[in-house]
């Protein structure tokens, strides 16, 4: 079966008040539920399991024991569960048995999973102790079960708090998931985190801090679909990249890489939604995606100085006898980029884009050519989007910054574009189309930190004498890059048409 839900972190201030919340008024029609639920967690030792999206546990909830297996999500939303009640004991735990999962698709991935490693048996990793207030709401759409979670995940002698509202859906259309979400997150100060207690309880069975950065995952349009299809598709995959490093930098866990991650995610997605403008019906989105990722890049610009340039900078300034600590901007110039994903436009965002993303009737066969219509629709875009940018390659030495910064915008724009769509074409064709556009889109991208320092410092001039060493040091370097720009630019500007017919 399926299971759609959403989990969402609660604010330690709002424990309560949502604690009362979920259990409503007394002698309500429905009542709420309160159980414990103890679950142990188990995988092999080469941890098998989870890197292939799956978690397999046996967990006590109150007098019973059931067995549950699950599946990585799909689009932040749904994910792949199968339950089997097992006899036990309340003192003992019964053994989890992969095979009680056979016959199910999900199971049976488990099973060729394993049959795959015979000498890494089960093990228990790490472990739950909940306490869950559930309660059924009705809606417009449907009924969700909202579960309130407090308790903790244990491995060893390590624990970390859980504190979280899911709401799952009981009975109708997805859609009730997100209203409810709608009306819950604004009032208690929620926030949307994708991460399951799967992927934080074997996080800290590791030791680990935090998971690294969430990358993009291949995107495969398919010929048959629509317009509006393939738009869904990428909606859902950009979602999912931006939301698996939302969790970490909301709760100051994060990196600057996941902040970095998080902007491409967010880029991607404003590209997915530019490439099929006018093309299909695009959600109310486009403003918000752009604000939060404006929102962002002053962190983004503080760590690339910070990791870019610091170190080089500082080196050089000592070698010309000068204090070697390098006049950096101050942090609060930036946004906290944990609190604004805690605030409630970009929660509403989040729920927009999952929204967005649903699957929704399909299209109708109306005797639809060969050649397929989307291919067709999005060879023509790219084409124009690629002769504007050759254009302005072809002329790079008659830019100012701010141009030179716009045509950096339009290479990765093309570059994420052509990876949407890439099985729609020629792959060879595309693998030499590609070659020079990533390589001058690296070029840019570093022309461009160089412009981003020099605003920086430049603001500094008259307040540290240092600033004037670390402009021309950054305008020497910015004249190198230039001068070595010419033959990327040019084999971009002439690269071979991908977009022909095969």
């Amino acid at each position: 079966m399926q299971e759609v839900e959403l989990k969402f972190q609660v604010p330690p201030t709002q424990r309560s008040a949502v604690d009362a919340a979920v259990a409503g008024p007394a002698g309500r029609a429905l009542p709420t539920r309160r159980v414990r639920l103890q679950a142990a967690y188990v995988d092999t030792p080469g941890r098998a399991l989870a890197a292939a999206g799956l978690a397999l546990r046996v967990r006590r909830e109150g007098t019973r024991w059931v067995q549950t297996l699950k599946g990585a999500a799909r689009d932040g939303m749904t994910r792949l569960e199968h339950n089997v009640p097992v006899p036990g004991r309340a003192g003992a735990a019964p053994e989890a048995d992969p095979a009680r999962h056979a016959g199910t698709a999900i199971g049976e991935q488990l099973l060729a999973l394993l049959a795959g490693l015979p000498d890494e048996p089960l093990q228990v990793n790490y472990r739950t102790d909940i306490l869950r207030r559930t309660r059924v709401l009705r809606g417009a759409h449907g009924s969700v079960e909202l579960a309130f979670d407090d308790g903790h995940i244990l491995a060893g002698a390590d624990r970390v708090r859980v504190c979280e509202l899911e709401i799952e859906l009981h009975t109708g259309a997805p859609t009730a998931v997100l209203d409810a979400a709608r009306r819950w997150v604004p009032r208690h100060g929620l926030w949307l985190d994708i991460r399951s207690k799967a992927e934080r309880g074997e996080r800290l069975s590791r030791g680990e801090s935090v998971a690294p950065a969430l990358r993009a995952s291949p995107v495969m349009l398919d010929h048959g679909m629509d317009t509006a299809q393939a738009l869904r598709v990428l909606l859902r995959q950009c979602t999912q990249h931006a939301l698996g490093n939302v969790g970490p930098i909301a709760d100051g866990s994060g990196t600057p890489e996941h902040v970095h991650q998080l902007r491409v995610g967010l880029r991607r997605l404003r590209t997915a939604l530019r490439l099929f403008d006018g093309l299909t019906p695009l959600p109310p989105c486009a403003d918000a995606a752009a604000a939060l990722f404006g929102q962002l890049g002053a962190t983004r610009d503080l760590d690339v100085l910070n990791a870019g340039f610091a170190a080089e900078l500082s080196a050089a300034l000592a070698a010309a006898g000068v204090d070697g600590t390098v006049p950096m901007p101050e942090a609060s110039t930036a946004a906290d980029p944990g609190v604004l994903l805690r605030e409630a436009p970009t929660q509403m965002l989040w729920l927009d884009l999952l929204a967005a993303g649903l699957d929704g009737p399909p299209a109708v066969d109306e005797g639809q050519p060969t050649a397929s219509p989307l291919r067709t629709q999005l060879a023509r875009r790219l084409k124009r989007w690629h002769r504007r940018a050759a254009a302005d390659a072809l002329r790079f030495a008659e830019l100012d910054d701010t141009q030179r910064h716009a045509l950096r915008k339009r290479i990765k724009r093309l570059r994420y574009a052509l990876e949407f769509c890439a099985a729609l074409f020629a792959s060879r064709r595309v693998r030499r189309y590609l070659k020079p556009l990533r390589a001058l889109q690296e070029r840019l991208g570093a022309l461009n930190d160089v412009a981003v320092a020099m605003q920086v410092f430049h603001a500094r001039r008259d307040s540290d004498g240092r600033a004037w060493f670390a402009l021309g040091w950054l305008a020497a370097r910015r004249e190198r890059l230039l001068a070595e720009s010419g033959p990327d630019l040019d084999a971009f500007a002439h690269a071979p048409a991908f977009w022909r017919e095969r």
